[in-house]
């Protein structure tokens, strides 16, 4: 026979609750996301991919979910947008290794295509299941900016009906109060159609960033 904690820890697992510990301890916290089972998403994923950064950093970057490099590697922002997003901050003059990087989804989402594993992009259910790590994260740090990076970590923040097309660039308040900068996710500079658009959106997407490096 099931103790009522027993049968309450089976009816939460099956609604999706984030086991997310009453801790204000990021290194806790990333222990505790391991065995997170709040969406199918850990199913497929290698492994959970945690934020890193420095625990007093004042300034999180917010990602859509890791990519497959990420998700083998455990680490956020490894892989070639990652790579692109270091290489934007330091001309922005933005000392990554002072912030604070993560994403709204825990886990990778993919579809296979060949050999290879396709970035799918997460639902609604998915970023909820999520979304009391994420704000674990905001709690532990407390930023003074948060830098939305895409659609996703926006609408994780803001709900679904913000665009990031007509708030990019703009320092915005969050419905907890905090400042929040949305722009672009690097990948989306990666999926442009030739050189020149290129060099077009990474230069527009530096500028944005310019407005960290009045807080960092």
């Amino acid at each position: 026979m099931l103790t009522k904690s027993q049968s309450k820890r089976n009816r939460d697992s099956d609604i999706g609750v984030a086991p997310v510990p009453a801790t204000n301890d990021i290194e806790a916290l990333r222990v505790a996301a391991k065995k997170c089972r709040a969406c199918p998403l850990w199913k497929t994923g290698t492994q959970t991919v945690f934020g890193e950064g420095r625990p007093s950093a004042k300034i999180i970057f917010v990602g859509e979910q890791p990519g497959d490099q990420e998700d083998r590697a455990g680490k956020p922002f490894v892989g070639p947008a990652g790579k692109l997003l270091d290489r934007a901050l330091q001309e922005a003059g933005v000392d990554r290794s002072k912030v604070y990087v993560t994403n709204a989804v825990k886990h990778f989402k993919w579809e296979p295509r060949g050999k290879r594993r396709l970035h799918k992009k997460p639902n609604a259910r998915e970023i909820a299941a999520c979304r009391p790590w994420l704000e674990a994260e905001f709690d532990a740090l407390k930023p003074e900016l948060i830098v939305c990076l895409g659609a996703t970590a926006a609408q994780s923040i803001f709900g679904p009906a913000i665009r990031v097309t007509k708030e990019r660039g703009k320092i915005l308040v969050s419905p907890a109060g905090g400042k929040v900068l949305v722009t672009v996710h690097p990948s989306s500079l990666l999926r442009q159609p030739d050189e020149a658009s290129r060099k077009i959106e990474y230069e527009k997407f530096v500028k944005d960033l310019r407005q960290v490096k009045k807080m960092n």
